[in-house]
């Protein structure tokens, strides 16, 4: 009874319904809104607009017309979506920094690279660009099919006979239901080479199309692409990824600073939003050293300008910019595009040859439809040049006739006419009955028939239709084709690493206990005797002092230990170089190291072997031994090198080849030697075993390797120094308190360090206000294990030795040259050496 209620109801199921639904919508978004025709490259609302901007006769040569009259005629003709989703498409097709060929010529306010909104449509006009007009060239000779449009009314192109390649010159970006799309723009010369190329040979291979037609996306904003292996993968995948940086230039100004000029940037990035979040950084000092920023930008083009503080490096603060805003962006190809109706991922070469195909079928079409065209006028006159051969029976039979009907029976049938002859005849003017016109008729009738050879020439001859399509291609690449805006750089998986372009030489690197860090040539610093002044190492701020020296190469790996016992890596190069006096730069610019935490030791690997380890020791006296091939693979935030106890923290760290003798040193003035393999192979983040046990208020200062033949160098804070030799201090096992190493008096100080020396290398010894003095280290008295030393350098009220460290001696080192302040300054310490050294024959052991 209820159903015979309701005869028009049916009973489905739910699923089936939904999933049939949802499939339905699916298609309709991947097929009519979000995926662009292989074709001719543009999405259906593209080309939309461009039929009704040709359909209104708004060209490229005609005036602007209001973009409301266009998209109110796209809207209620072929396109019944929303009149903002019409406009925003058409903006983007007037936006120079969205479209590397604007299909749409826009006057008005279209927006602008920082975000700003076109004004709106009643505001604009517009009118298509002269590019536009290759993509609907020949559209009215029978090139394309057209379709209904969504009421029946109308019809519209199905696709445009796109004269030039769009897809890869403009690119699209979609995203569908289940899939998307993201095709970067390209540039215009460069992809109809590649079309060339592969009309030429068919076999032609991605690797040859990118080596010598197509390089790469060409972004309209211009900026740089690093490496190529992104876009090789892309253009043989038809996916990949690729990155992007802006354009910045490195300018010195006239007060010894630096700036970094933007003046282009990566491809969608809004410059508004670039230089707030440079701002926010500088604000959150997320990024140390920009003193200024502005946006000089105007109708001359981009000009983003950043000031630097004179004591940075501004390829750190450039390299941070990169890593931390939208000045470098990854940009992800996915080349899916419609090919006869379905989505389908395409490599570069496919691209081309569908392209290539559909102008194939361009030409033949308009060639077939030329020919028709051409033959019906042949057929015409034909008729005409009868009727000129009789025109006096002609003429004597129309007059006999008594309607037209008749005569064009008449005609017919007399003398063998078509209808449409006949109709001719019966229309022509009595002017071309003249002998000139006559001439002109026997003039386009011998034309008409070489073209209609020529035509039949072409159908018949696929060469013949590639030779079209080459010399139409040639055509639109003079007339708008333009320099190439994107560069290529090596960068990405493909980069050749610095170090093969840099020197390899040895340099001092330097670390401030505020942490501020610089390399300089070895040879800055030439040699002095022992108890020179010395000269100044480099300006520190006030309580600042040099922390960490070594002596490096620029190609060697350097591996940063902090109080953390964390571990960072940088290379010798990476370390910026600045003067003799300059500070250098903050070491978080360069090491992504926190607030709390400061380097405390630094050594330098030339290669990571698996039978070379790295020993740690801790103030507390906790050692530890890992192979150093677990510290290869470092992240840029760094990895745990040790676990630390409660107040502890890393102080010394030495490269080993597994059978040498360990040598600490405390601040106190002892000493314990043991073989290192007292303490066993551990893993990377292991806390460790007793290396030394400490005395109370003692604490380790130094770790060493040591061997026979060795000596050990002892410098106090007071700037004393001695050297005793290794075999004085007698090998024990790991743990003990350790012997006598330094004789520690209110004069000479605590000790500060303590070195394993050969006696022929030299030594560097750095003051906490950042005096420095190199000297030999042959040229230090060598004494007993329990003396307090001779003075190495001269001090000034108050001031400290901050660090040491050996350097070898360069061969290529001036000599000497001695001002009389300096050598009546040896003179005098030469004196008090032989004042100072007092043996003391008693000699504390544990």
């Amino acid at each position: 009874m209820a159903d015979q209620q309701r005869p028009n109801v049916k009973e489905i199921n739910i699923s089936q319904e939904m999933r049939t639904s949802f499939m339905d919508y699916a298609m309709s978004v991947i097929v009519s809104r979000a995926l662009p025709d292989v074709r001719d490259g543009l999405k259906p609302v593209h080309r939309r607009i461009l039929y009704a901007m040709h359909d209104l006769g708004m060209h490229a040569d005609k005036a602007y017309k209001k973009s409301a009259r266009i998209v109110g005629d796209v809207i209620g003709k072929y396109h019944p979506h929303g009149d903002s989703a019409v406009y925003d498409s058409m903006v983007r097709m007037a936006q120079d920094f969205n479209y590397r060929a604007m299909l749409v010529d826009g006057h008005g306010n279209f927006g602008s690279v920082d975000g700003d909104a076109a004004a709106a449509m009643r505001y604009t006009e517009a009118r298509m660009s002269k590019i536009s007009m290759e993509l609907l060239r020949d559209i009215n000779k029978d090139t394309i099919d057209y379709a209904d449009n969504y009421d029946g009314t109308e019809k519209e192109p199905i696709v445009l006979p796109a004269r030039f390649p769009n897809l890869l010159v403009n690119g699209a970006s979609g995203i569908a239901v289940g899939m998307a799309t993201n095709i970067p723009p390209h540039h215009l010369g460069e992809v109809i080479d590649g079309v060339l190329a592969v009309s030429h040979n068919s076999e032609i291979t991605i690797d040859e199309l990118m080596s010598e037609h197509i390089f790469g996306p060409d972004f309209p904003t211009s900026g740089q692409i690093l490496g190529r292996s992104g876009i090789r993968k892309a253009y043989e995948t038809g996916k990949g990824s690729i990155t992007i940086r802006a354009k910045v230039d490195i300018e010195e100004m006239k007060n010894g600073k630096s700036r970094l000029l933007v003046s282009e940037i990566p491809f969608q990035v809004n410059k508004a939003k670039l230089v707030e979040k440079v701002a926010e950084l500088v604000r959150d000092k997320k990024i140390d050293g920009i003193t200024d920023l502005r946006d000089e930008s105007d109708r001359e083009g981009m000009r983003v300008v950043i000031e630097l503080r004179k004591d940075v490096n501004p390829n750190v603060v450039l390299n941070n910019l990169y890593k931390q805003t939208a000045l470098q962006t990854s940009f992800g190809i996915n080349m899916l595009a419609l090919v006869d109706g379905q989505p389908k991922v395409l490599n570069l070469k496919q691209c081309l040859e569908h392209y290539l195909e559909h102008q194939k079928v361009v030409i033949r079409r308009r060639t077939e439809y030329e020919l028709r065209k051409a033959e019906a006028r042949a057929h015409i006159l034909e008729g005409l040049r009868i009727a000129l051969d009789h025109i006096d029976e002609i003429i004597a039979l129309i007059r006999e006739s008594q309607t037209t009907d008749i005569a064009r029976e008449n005609l017919m049938t007399n003398f063998e006419l078509s209808e449409k002859q006949a109709q001719a005849i019966l229309d022509m003017r009595l002017q071309r009955l003249t002998g000139l016109e006559r001439d002109k008729i026997e003039k386009e009738y011998e034309e008409l028939v070489q073209l209609i050879a020529e035509l039949k020439a072409i159908l018949a001859d696929n060469e013949k239709v590639l030779e079209i399509i080459r010399e139409e291609l040639i055509e639109v690449k003079e007339r708008f084709t333009d320099e190439r805006r994107t560069e290529i750089i090596a960068g990405g998986t493909d980069f050749i690493e610095d170090e093969d372009l840099i020197p390899e030489e040895t340099v001092i690197v330097t670390l401030t206990h505020q942490g501020y860090i610089k390399r300089l040539p070895a040879t800055t610093y030439r040699s002095q005797r022992r108890g020179g002044r010395g000269v100044q190492s480099m300006g520190t701020n006030e309580n600042d002092f040099v922390e960490h020296l070594l002596s490096t190469s620029t190609h060697n790996t350097l591996l940063f230990f902090s109080n953390k016992g964390k571990v960072y890596r940088a290379k010798g190069y990476e370390v910026p170089e600045f003067s003799r006096t300059a500070k250098g730069i903050p070491i978080i610019n360069m090491l992504e190291i926190e607030k709390d935490e400061w380097i405390n030791a630094v050594i330098s690997v030339e290669d990571f072997a698996d039978d070379w380890y790295l020993f740690f020791t801790t103030k507390q006296g906790i050692s530890k031994r890992t192979t150093l091939s677990a510290f290869a693979n470092i992240r840029r935030g760094g990895l745990i090198a040790l676990n630390l106890r409660e107040d502890d923290e890393l102080i010394s760290v030495r490269m080993t080849d597994g059978d040498k003798h360990i040598m600490i040193g405390t601040k106190g003035g002892y000493l314990i030697r043991f073989p290192e393999e007292d303490v066993r192979t551990m893993g990377r983040t292991a806390a460790g075993v007793k290396g030394i046990s400490l005395r109370e208020d003692d604490e380790v200062v130094s770790m060493e390797i040591i061997e026979d033949g060795l000596q050990v160098l002892n410098v106090t804070t007071k700037g004393f120094g001695k050297r005793t030799p290794a075999d004085e201090y007698r090998i024990t096992g790991r743990g003990g308190k350790g012997i006598r190493t330094c004789n520690i008096t209110e004069k000479n100080g605590e000790v500060v360090a303590v070195k394993a020396v050969t006696g022929e290398e030299d030594v560097m010894i750095i003051t906490e206000a950042g005096v420095l003095i190199r000297m030999a280290v042959e040229s230090i008295s060598q004494t007993g294990r329990n003396t307090q030393g001779v003075r190495l350098i001269r001090l000034q009220e108050g001031e400290e030795v901050a660090t040491v460290a050996r350097i070898q001696t360069e061969a290529h080192e001036d000599p000497l040259e001695e001002d009389s302040e300096q050598a009546e300054a040896i003179d005098q310490l030469s004196t008090e050496q032989e004042e100072i050294i007092e043996e003391n024959p008693t000699s504390e052991e544990e």
